[in-house]
């Protein structure tokens, strides 16, 4: 049907615009109705990630609680779901923030891993290498 952008997401989580959430809420009824799907890109689920901690406060739990209740909801795709997941599950278990985890993911799901960085934090998992090490 169509594709959503943070924005949309944050007003059905954070429900901080009565109006704008009833809108989201209503899209959700209407997408269940016909059993369609919406579409959440991986750009999109990465900013949302950011906007939650950085605008919101939100912290690792909160944010791993909203993003479970996203990959729970059956009107709405992500692309590259097994990577989100992925992602979600190093974020979770303190490996790598969630950026980082999401980024060797995606490598890793496209049989390019490791991601290759300068970043030593994002190096804890075994999809990404120490680049010079």
């Amino acid at each position: 049907m169509a594709g959503l952008d943070t924005n949309v997401l944050v007003r059905w989580l954070v429900d901080d615009d009565a109006r704008q959430s009833a809108a989201v809420g209503a899209l959700l009824a209407k997408v269940r109705s016909r059993a369609e799907t919406l579409l959440v890109p991986t750009t999109v689920i990465l900013e949302l990630e950011w906007v939650l901690r950085s605008r919101y406060g939100f912290d690792k739990p909160t944010v791993i609680k909203a993003f479970n209740a996203l990959l729970e909801t059956q009107e709405i795709a992500f692309e590259n779901e097994a990577s989100v997941e992925q992602a979600l599950h190093l974020y979770r278990e303190g490996a790598v923030d969630f950026a980082d985890g999401l980024h060797a993911a995606a490598c890793a799901a496209l049989g390019q891993a490791p991601l290759l960085t300068f970043d030593r934090g994002a190096a804890k998992t075994e999809w990404v290498e120490l680049l010079g090490s």
